[in-house]
C-alpha cells in the first residue's frame, strides 16, 4: 500500500564494537547497509528522502553526535514528517531521550518515528510499551557493556598494556603485538633532543622556540603528516610546538619504558566526559617497551626540573611577601617566561 507523500528523515548511526572500515575516512559496510535498508523502506511507501543523517563511530548513549543533534534541530524546525532509524538503538539507547523525542517532542512538532527491525512507530499507539520496554533494555545493555569494557581495560592496564588510542610521540603501536610500543625513530630524535637540551639548561619556552624555527611539525602535524592516528587540535596554530607540550613530554615516564596509564577515568557510561584520578590510583608498570631515554639523561632532567621548581617558588614568595623595585619584578617576569 502505497502512502501519502511524506518527507522522510533517515538516520544512520555506527559505534566503535560494529565498525568495519577500510580507512577511516569510509563510511563502514554497516552504515551502507543501514542506508539501503532504510532507502529501499522509503521507497516502497512512496515517502520523500529528506536527508540522510550518519554519525559513525558514536555510541548511543553520546549526546553531543554532530548528526544525531543536526537532526533534532531540522525536527525542531519542521523540515520533515518522519524520521526513519534501522532500530530504535540506533536512534538512542537512553530511555530518558525515548521519551523527552519520541514520546515527548516528536508529537508536538508533528514528527512520526519509525525503527523497522523491532516495528517501533508513534502512529501506533498500541506500540508505546514497547517503545519504552527497548528504551529500558537498551539502557541496561549501555550500563552492562559499560562495565564490561571498564573490567577488561582494567586488566589490560594492570598488565602494562597500551590501550590508548593513539600511541604517545616518538612511538608506534607494534603491528605485531596489541598493547605493545615500538620506537618511531624519526620521532625519536626529536624526544631525545628536547631531553638533552633540557639536561644543559634550556628552558621550555626556548626549546620550543628552537624547534618551531627550524620547521620542525608538532607531535599533531607529525602525525596528520605520515598518515598516524591522532587528536584533532582545539586551537590555531596546532602545527607550532608550545611550552605544554615540551613541559609534559619531560615528565612522561613512557619515554624511560614505563607504562603509565589510568590518569583520567570518565564521569559515567552516559558521556564521554573524563575527571582527573589521583595519582595513586594511576596504573604504572615499568619496563614494558625498549625506552627512548635512558636513566642517567631522564635523572639529569628531573633534577634540573626540581631544582628549577625550588627557584621559581623562592622568587614568587620573594616578590609576594616584599616591596620588590621595578628591576626585581623585570627579573621576576623575565625568569617565568623564559626560563620556566
Amino acid at each position: 500500500m502505497i502512502e501519502s507523500k511524506s518527507r522522510v528523515a533517515i538516520y544512520c548511526r555506527l559505534s566503535e564494537e560494529d565498525r568495519n572500515k577500510q580507512s577511516e575516512t569510509d563510511d563502514s559496510n554497516s552504515i551502507q547497509n543501514q542506508k539501503s535498508m532504510l532507502l529501499q523502506y522509503s521507497l516502497e511507501h512512496g515517502w520523500e528522502v529528506y536527508n540522510i543523517y550518519s554519525d559513525d563511530d558514536y555510541t548511543g548513549s553520546d549526546r553531543r553526535r554532530p548528526e544525531f543533534n543536526r537532526l533534532l534541530e531540522d525536527a525542531k524546525n519542521r523540515k520533515f514528517d518522519i524520521v526513519l532509524c534501522k532500530t530504535q538503538s540506533r536512534f538512542t539507547r537512553e530511555l530518558e531521550l525515548v521519551e523527552k523525542y519520541i514520546h515527548g517532542l516528536f508529537p508536538i512538532w508533528g514528527i512520526r518515528f519509525i525503527s523497522i527491525v523491532d516495528n517501533a512507530d508513534t502512529a501506533n499507539k498500541g506500540n508505546k510499551k514497547s517503545r519504552q520496554i527497548n528504551g529500558l533494555v537498551n539502557e541496561w545493555y549501555l550500563e552492562d557493556m559499560s562495565e564490561n569494557i571498564k573490567s577488561v581495560l582494567t586488566d589490560r592496564r594492570k598488565n602494562g598494556h597500551h590501550i590508548g588510542a593513539f600511541a604517545l610521540y616518538g612511538y608506534k603501536k607494534d603491528p605485531d603485538v596489541k598493547g605493545h610500543l615500538i620506537i618511531d625513530e624519526e620521532a625519536a630524535e626529536v624526544v631525545r633532543e628536547v631531553f638533552t637540551l633540557f639536561s644543559q639548561g634550556y628552558g621550555k619556552t626556548a626549546i620550543a622556540r628552537m624547534l618551531n624555527d627550524r620547521g620542525i611539525p608538532n607531535p599533531t602535524e607529525y602525525k596528520r603528516l605520515h598518515g598516524l592516528r591522532y587528536k584533532q587540535p582545539k586551537t590555531k596554530n596546532s602545527t607550532l610546538w608550545k611550552y605544554f607540550a615540551i613541559s609534559d613530554m619531560l615528565v612522561n615516564e613512557i619515554y624511560i619504558g614505563n607504562m603509565v596509564q589510568g590518569k583520567y577515568g570518565s564521569v559515567s557510561y552516559k558521556t564521554k566526559q573524563n575527571k582527573p584520578r589521583p595519582k595513586d590510583e594511576w596504573y604504572r608498570v615499568e619496563g614494558t617497551h625498549e625506552p627512548i631515554i635512558d636513566r642517567e639523561l631522564w635523572d639529569r632532567g628531573s633534577s634540573i626540573g626540581s631544582s628549577k621548581g625550588k627557584t621559581f617558588h623562592s622568587w614568587h614568595n620573594r616578590f609576594i611577601c616584599q616591596k620588590s623595585s621595578l628591576y626585581e619584578l623585570w627579573l621576576y617576569n623575565a625568569f617565568v617566561k623564559e626560563s620556566w
